[in-house]
């Protein structure tokens, strides 16, 4: 009976263990305070969001107005709709399944392209074996406000499939992706983005992003 009756605490012991996790948003609070953050759920690509695009611009309209707020702070899913809304019409019609994420203090693009709009897979050098026609393509970056009116998302990584390309080649890539005229002052890695005048800063942290209204 003792070994039987042990296995019955231990049996009784992980029930209220699962018990336990499955309700821990109940009872971490009171015991631990405020001080507990609520458990991530890990890293999640989302479609881009029409609602968050509309967020974002109710939320740009209010730094826009003379008595506005001096920032706003959005989730990045909101920020990365709008945004990249308006960076995929530089991108190449065959572009398709895009979707947008942030990622600490990075934010992150994924879409599939046709190789060919990257000037084909020979542009990818020694890497082009293990490629097909199509394929995912992510890039992860920051935004940086280059001046009134302009900014550019300054791409640092960019991943055909999930190997990672050459930083030298990232500029070649951009300059076959987007072709239209860049504007003076973009970077050779960056991707220029049209802002509203009144948006003086852009910064991404722990998954949020902050905007600042222009001081001038």
């Amino acid at each position: 009976m003792g070994c039987i009756g042990r296995l019955g605490c231990l049996v009784l012991l992980v029930i209220l263990a699962i018990g336990g996790w499955f309700t821990r948003d109940r009872w971490m609070p009171r015991v631990f305070g405020t001080r507990v953050a609520a458990v991530s759920s890990g890293r999640t690509w989302e479609p881009l969001s029409d609602a968050g695009a509309t967020r974002t611009r109710t939320a740009l309209d209010r730094l826009s107005q003379p008595r506005g707020p001096a920032y706003v702070t959005l989730s990045g899913g909101d920020v990365a709709s709008f945004v990249f809304k308006e960076l995929a019409r530089q991108l190449p019609a065959s572009t398709d399944s895009i979707e947008a994420a942030v990622f600490g203090d990075r934010v992150s693009m994924r879409a599939r392209v046709r190789l060919a709009d990257l000037g084909g897979v020979g542009s990818l050098g020694p890497l082009a074996a293990m490629f097909g026609e199509q394929e995912r393509v992510q890039f992860a970056g920051t935004f940086r406000v280059l001046r009134p009116g302009l900014a550019e998302f300054q791409v640092q990584e960019v991943k055909v499939r999930d190997l990672a390309v050459p930083a030298g080649l990232i500029p070649r890539l951009l300059s076959q992706l987007v072709r239209a005229p860049r504007p003076a002052g973009v970077s050779p890695n960056g991707l220029p983005l049209a802002i509203p005048r009144s948006v003086g800063d852009i910064r991404v942290a722990d998954g949020r992003i902050t905007l600042y209204k222009t001081t001038e």
